[in-house]
């Protein structure tokens, strides 16, 4: 399931991020997983989801400032983290769908936010 996963370095102390994929069509639609993610953070803003087309793939991804909450599932924290900030993403297209998420502190991960965008627009076929 997990495809590959990094460290963020930071001024706030290290973000994780990871790729996902569970075979074509796997893995459940972009708003459920949107909704799991924005779910997997208390915050006071309701988070919009944005859309944009890049190289044959729609990819909808998310940004969630607040405080990520402690996990049970042996992935994310096992204590919450206040101050926060989660970007997930779904890239759909042939042979997809493929998940993106990163999860920090949010004075590692505001900065990180254009890198990831960047990174989302530069999705391609092999």
């Amino acid at each position: 399931m997990r495809l590959a996963q990094a460290v963020i370095p930071g001024s706030g102390g290290s973000g994780e991020f990871a790729v996902f994929y569970f075979g074509p069509g796997g893995g459940g639609p972009a708003d459920a997983n949107i909704e799991r993610w924005v779910g997997q953070m208390e915050t006071q803003e309701k988070p919009k989801p944005e859309t944009f087309e890049t190289n044959g793939y729609k990819v909808t991804w998310v940004d969630v400032h607040g405080t990520l909450k402690a996990s049970s599932m042996g992935m994310g924290p096992s204590t919450t983290q206040p101050d926060s900030r989660l970007f997930g993403a779904v890239v759909e297209g042939p042979g997809g769908p493929w998940f993106f998420k990163a999860t920090g502190p949010n004075a590692t991960m505001t900065p990180a936010r254009d890198a990831f965008v960047a990174m989302l627009k530069s999705v391609r076929a092999k």
